[in-house]
C-alpha cells in the first residue's frame, strides 16, 4: 500500500503531527486523524493552551464504578454512546479502555481500571470495545502491559514471572484482542523485566501479533518511546505525540544503513494508512446529550454497592423523615479522577439537590469539613442530633494519573465527622466517594449503613438519590477487595519497589486470590454487595462446562443478582489460588420469582501457562464449580470432570529421577535399567541405590544425568543417550 511513498513519508506517517493528530500526507491523499483521551468520556482538547481542558462531553462513570455493575450489556451501551460522541466531534480513535489489573489499592490510576480480576476485566472491556467500534470509532486498548502503578511509571521495570504475566496481567488484553480486535493497542511507559514496553519484541510482536493474531496498529503512550528505531523494530507502529523529526530521520537513516528492514517500516506505515482508510468510511454524526446523561445515571445507579444496611435503614422514606445531609462532597461532588481522562461534563448533578428533590420532608445541609477555622464539624453534629437520619458524605481527596496514594484511610477531618455524627444519631448512613478502595475498619462498626459510591460521573448525584430512596434497588458488586488493613494486602511488601524495579512477589495471588489463599480476614470480599431484597440459591447442576442454578428472589422488591462461578481443581499439579472467578451473570429477578441462571465457563479460561511446554494447558481432573455471591459467600457446589489437553514433557538428562518415574514410558525403561544393574553388576553401591525404595525416594530430585557420578552407575554417556531417545520415541 505504501510502496509509492518515500521512506521519509513512511517515517513521518508513523509519528504524530501534533499532540492529538496523525501526520497527513497530501501526496497520497492521507488526511490527519484525530485521536483523544477516554475512556469514560471524549476529552477533546478545547484550547491550545491547556491540554487538560476539554470540550463538553458526557462524563460517564469511570471504570472503578462501571466495573461494579458486572454487566457487559451496560458497558456495550456505554461504548456505543461514546462512539456517537466521537463521531459528533470527528474523533477517529478514543484512547481506552484501560485493562491493567488493580495489583495494589494504592495505584493512583485505579479509578481508570476495572478490577483485580482478569476475567471480569476482560469481559467488560470486550463489551466496551465492541460497542465503541460498532460506531466506526477505534478503541485503543491500554496500557500494554503490566502498568500497575504511577510511581516511577516512565522508567520502572515490572519484574514478573511468565506464568503470572500470562495468567493475570496479559489475560484481559488477550481476551479483548482475540474477541474484539481493537483498532489499536497502546504500549505502556514502563519496562517489563528490564525491557521498555515500546521496545519489547516478545510482547509487541511474538505475543500480540503472532500468538493472538492482532490485526491493528500499536501506538505508544504519549512520550513512551525512548528509541524510535528499536521501537519500530520491536513492533511499534505509531509514536505519539509529534512531530518527531529526529525519530523520523533516525528511521530513514536506519533503513538506508540496513540496520532496520525496509519492510518493517513499510508494514507500520501500512497499518497507519489502513486505520485512516477505516476511519474515512464513517460519517459525522450527532448525539442526544440528555439521553446520554440518562444513560450515565443508569450506569451510576447500577454501580453503587450497598456495603451495609443493618435494620433495613435504607431505602429512605420519601416523606416523614427529617434528613441531615453532611459533608461537602454532597454539594460539591467528586465524580472523576485527575489526569488525562478528566472530562468537562455536559452537566453535573449533585447529591444534595437530588436528595432535596426526592422527598417532601425537611432536608438540611452542613459542610462538616474543609475549613477547620469555621466550626464546620460542630455545626454538622448539631444538625445530625436534631434529624431523624444523617447522611454523611466522605471520600478520598484525590486520585490522579502520575501519583500513587500513600494511604487507604479517609482524611482525619472526615473520620472525625463520622465518629461524632454516629455518636449522636443512630441512623447514620455513610456514603463514600472514591476512585479506589478505602478502609472502612474500624469506623464501620459504629454506623448501620454504608454506601460505596465510587466516582460516578456527571449523573452520580441523581444516581445516589435513586438508590437512597429505593427508585433503584442496588445491585453493584465489588470488583476489588476491601481489606481490613493495608498491610494485609498481597502486594504490600512489594509495592511500589525501589531503584527502578518493582518485584511482583505475590505472583499469582493478586487481590482476592491472595486473601483467600491465606484465609485472611477482609472487610468486604471481592464480588460482595447487598440488595434491598434477598436471594436464595438452589442446587447447581453441571453439563460439562455449563452450570445451571435456580435463584429465587425471596423478598418483596424486584432486584438484580450477580451470580458468580468460582473454580478450583483439588490435587492440581501446579500452584493455584483456592478459587478463581471464571463466569458470572447479571440477572433481573422479579420479587417472589425464580430464574434458572445459566453460566458458561470457557474451556480456555481453565488453562494455566505451562512454563515447561511454553503453552496453555488444561489439566485433566474433576473441577469444583462453586456458585455464589462473592468469593467468600458460596451457595452451591458441583463437580465436573474436564478432559485435559494432551501434553507430555520430554525427558532429558536434566529431568529428575522422580520425573522419570512419574512418566509412564520413562518410568518403565528406567525401572528396567535399574533392575538389570542391580541384578547383574554385582556392585554393592549400585544394588543399594536401585533396590532400596527409601533411597530411591531420597534420589527423587536428583537429575538423572548426575547419577553418572556415582560408583558403578549404569549411566554411561551412550547408555543415557539411548535411554533418553527410547523414552521420547
Amino acid at each position: 500500500m505504501t510502496s509509492e511513498l518515500s521512506t521519509a513519508d513512511q517515517a513521518a506517517l508513523t509519528s504524530g503531527s501534533d499532540f492529538w493528530h496523525t501526520t497527513p500526507v497530501e501526496a497520497a491523499d492521507l488526511p490527519a486523524l484525530t485521536v483523544t483521551d477516554g475512556p469514560h468520556g471524549v476529552r477533546l482538547q478545547a484550547t491550545d493552551g491547556d491540554i487538560l481542558a476539554g470540550a463538553r462531553a458526557t462524563c460517564f462513570p469511570p471504570a472503578v464504578a462501571s466495573a461494579s455493575t458486572w454487566d457487559p450489556g451496560l458497558l456495550r451501551r456505554m461504548g456505543e454512546a461514546l462512539g456517537d460522541e466521537c463521531r459528533a466531534m470527528d474523533v477517529a480513535v478514543l484512547l481506552g479502555p484501560g485493562v491493567n489489573l488493580k495489583r495494589s489499592p494504592l495505584g493512583g490510576r485505579n479509578f481508570e481500571y476495572f478490577s483485580e480480576d482478569p476475567i471480569l476485566t476482560g469481559i467488560l472491556a470486550t463489551a466496551w470495545v465492541r460497542g465503541l467500534q460498532s460506531r466506526g470509532v477505534g478503541a485503543s486498548l491500554k496500557h500494554f502491559a503490566v502498568n500497575n502503578q504511577e510511581t516511577d511509571r516512565m522508567r520502572v521495570s515490572a519484574d514478573v514471572d511468565e506464568r503470572t504475566l500470562r495468567e493475570l496481567y496479559l489475560r484481559a488484553f488477550q481476551r479483548v484482542v482475540t474477541q474484539a480486535q481493537p483498532w489499536t493497542v497502546m504500549c505502556a511507559y514502563n519496562k517489563i523485566n528490564g525491557v521498555y514496553a515500546s521496545e519489547h519484541h516478545w510482547l509487541l510482536t511474538e505475543v500480540l501479533r503472532d500468538e493472538w493474531g492482532f490485526e491493528g496498529l500499536v501506538v505508544s503512550d504519549w512520550g513512551a518511546v525512548v528509541d524510535r528505531v528499536a521501537a519500530v523494530r520491536a513492533g511499534l507502529d505509531l509514536a505519539m505525540p509529534g512531530p518527531d523529526t529526529t525519530g523520523d530521520r533516525a528511521l530513514v537513516d536506519a533503513v538506508e544503513a540496513g540496520t532496520l528492514d525496509a519492510g518493517t517500516l513499510r508494514r507500520s506505515a501500512d497499518l497507519v494508512r489502513e486505520m485512516i482508510a477505516k476511519a474515512g468510511k464513517r460519517e459525522r454524526g450527532s448525539y442526544d446529550a440528555a439521553a446520554h446523561h440518562d444513560l450515565a445515571r443508569e450506569i451510576a445507579g447500577r454501580a453503587i454497592v450497598l456495603l451495609k444496611n443493618d435494620g433495613g435503614l435504607l431505602p429512605l422514606r420519601a416523606e416523614g423523615q427529617t434528613i441531615a445531609v453532611l459533608g461537602e462532597f454532597a454539594r460539591t461532588p467528586r465524580y472523576q479522577g485527575g489526569g488525562s481522562s478528566q472530562i468537562t461534563p455536559t452537566r453535573l448533578d449533585d447529591a444534595l439537590t437530588q436528595i432535596t428533590a426526592s422527598t417532601s420532608a425537611s432536608v438540611s445541609f452542613a459542610a462538616g469539613y474543609g475549613d477547620p477555622g469555621k466550626g464546620l464539624l460542630e455545626e454538622a453534629v448539631e444538625l445530625a442530633r436534631s434529624s431523624d437520619v444523617a447522611l454523611v458524605f466522605v471520600g478520598s481527596v484525590h486520585e490522579t494519573e502520575g501519583a500513587d496514594r500513600d494511604s487507604l484511610d479517609l482524611p482525619a477531618d472526615q473520620l472525625a465527622l463520622i465518629e461524632r455524627v454516629a455518636a449522636v444519631n443512630p441512623n447514620t448512613v455513610v456514603l463514600l466517594s472514591n476512585g479506589a478502595v478505602l478502609l472502612t475498619s474500624p469506623w464501620e462498626a459504629r454506623v448501620p449503613a454504608i454506601v460505596e459510591g465510587w466516582l460516578l460521573g456527571q449523573a452520580g448525584g441523581s444516581a445516589i438519590a435513586d438508590v437512597l430512596f429505593g427508585r433503584v434497588n442496588p445491585s453493584g458488586r465489588l470488583a476489588e477487595t476491601i481489606p481490613v488493613r493495608l498491610a494485609d494486602h498481597p502486594s504490600y511488601l512489594d509495592f511500589p519497589g525501589e531503584h527502578g524495579h518493582v518485584r511482583y512477589g505475590e505472583g499469582l495471588h493478586v487481590g482476592y486470590r491472595g486473601f483467600d489463599a491465606r484465609e485472611q480476614a477482609v472487610s468486604y470480599p471481592f464480588g460482595f454487595g447487598l440488595s434491598y431484597t434477598t436471594f436464595t440459591y438452589g442446587e447447581a447442576v453441571a453439563d460439562g462446562l455449563q452450570i445451571r442454578v435456580p435463584v429465587t428472589n425471596t423478598g418483596d422488591r424486584d432486584g438484580r443478582e450477580v451470580v458468580q462461578v468460582y473454580v478450583s481443581l483439588p490435587g492440581s499439579r501446579v500452584r493455584r489460588a483456592p478459587r478463581e472467578l471464571k463466569a458470572f451473570a447479571n440477572v433481573a429477578i422479579p420479587a417472589g420469582e425464580t430464574v434458572e441462571v445459566v453460566l458458561n465457563v470457557e474451556r480456555a479460561d481453565l488453562a494455566y501457562w505451562d512454563t515447561r511446554l511454553n503453552r496453555w494447558l488444561v489439566e485433566d481432573g474433576s473441577y469444583v464449580f462453586e456458585v455464589g455471591t462473592s468469593s467468600r459467600d458460596l451457595r452451591a457446589t458441583v463437580t465436573s470432570h474436564v478432559t485435559g489437553d494432551a501434553a507430555r514433557v520430554p525427558l532429558t538428562a536434566d529431568s529428575s529421577v522422580g520425573e522419570w518415574f512419574a512418566d509412564p514410558r520413562g518410568g518403565a525403561l528406567l525401572g528396567e535399567l535399574f533392575a538389570a544393574a542391580a541384578a547383574g553388576a554385582g556392585d554393592a553401591t549400585t544394588a543399594a541405590l536401585t533396590a532400596d525404595p527409601a533411597v530411591l525416594m531420597m534420589l527423587g530430585s536428583l537429575p538423572l544425568g548426575r547419577m553418572a557420578m556415582f560408583p558403578g552407575s549404569p549411566f554411561t554417556t551412550d547408555a543415557l543417550a539411548d535411554l533418553i531417545k527410547a523414552a521420547n520415541e
